[in-house]
């Protein structure tokens, strides 16, 4: 099966500055993706070619067989920012049905996808809300929702969990592991080892260069590491230095 996302020698440059540096990678399908990295790594100005946000300043970014960036893979693809773009004026109920007729969801069909999308998430209470009334957390799982809505092929999710405590967190990952195993890819970016740790497959970046990118288990064994983080070190040829948090 063709690949996800296929990243061939990619750069982005902004002025002088060369965010992301000859990335080269591939993302198989119905794998969680971990983009792991310090702030200003390229994490979310990866994510940001991926959707189609940034073009590549050089090489070939592929997704879902189109060279981004390319409307026509918009309705496949569901993006969730660091921060929720959403309307706090508006109930929950009111943006997702805002969300979801931009993808041409309509009546029946997008009621039942809004009623599945807040039992799941753990929303239904607050369905009819406004958004300026919602915690950090209930604001990333309302952004969560909309990014969901379409039922898309690939999820590129940034720091979904930033500020979320354990329980919430380990809730949504049980949930990106669901979507996965229904044959979803999902590509997030994190600065945390143990949101690295439940990824398939895990990339190392550091200064807009992809250090590597293999199984956690397998990023371990290549370096003679057992902690991801002491890994990630190695790799950056940086004893001492922290990554992200333990």
């Amino acid at each position: 099966m063709d690949a996800t996302i296929v990243a061939d020698e990619v750069s982005r440059t902004f002025g002088p500055v060369r965010a992301i540096d000859r990335l080269t990678l591939e993302i198989p399908p119905g794998v969680i993706y971990g983009l792991l990295g310090p702030s200003g790594s390229g994490k979310t100005t990866f994510l940001r070619m991926v959707v189609g946000a940034l073009r590549p300043t050089e090489g070939r970014l592929l997704v879902l067989g189109r060279t981004m960036p390319d409307r026509a893979v918009a309705g496949q693809i569901g993006y969730m920012p660091q921060t929720a773009a959403l309307y706090p004026d508006l109930t929950l109920r009111e943006n997702l049905a805002f969300f979801g007729r931009i993808y041409g969801l309509r009546g029946r069909k997008l009621e039942d996808r809004v009623e599945q999308l807040v039992n799941d998430l753990g929303l239904l209470g607050w369905v009819d809300q406004p958004l300026y009334r919602f915690s950090s957390g209930m604001l990333q799982r309302a952004s969560l929702a909309c990014a969901l809505l379409h039922q898309p092929e690939l999820l590129v999710l940034d720091e979904p969990t930033v500020g979320l405590d354990p329980v919430l967190r380990r809730s949504l990952w049980a949930h990106f592991r669901q979507l996965a195993e229904q044959g979803k890819t999902l590509l997030i970016s994190t600065h945390t080892m143990d949101e690295a740790d439940r990824c398939d497959l895990l990339g190392f970046l550091r200064g807009g260069r992809l250090l590597a990118s293999d199984t956690p288990a397998a990023l371990r064994l290549q370096t003679g590491q057992a902690d991801l983080e002491d890994a990630f070190l190695a790799l950056a040829g940086q004893p001492g230095i922290p990554v992200g948090e333990p």
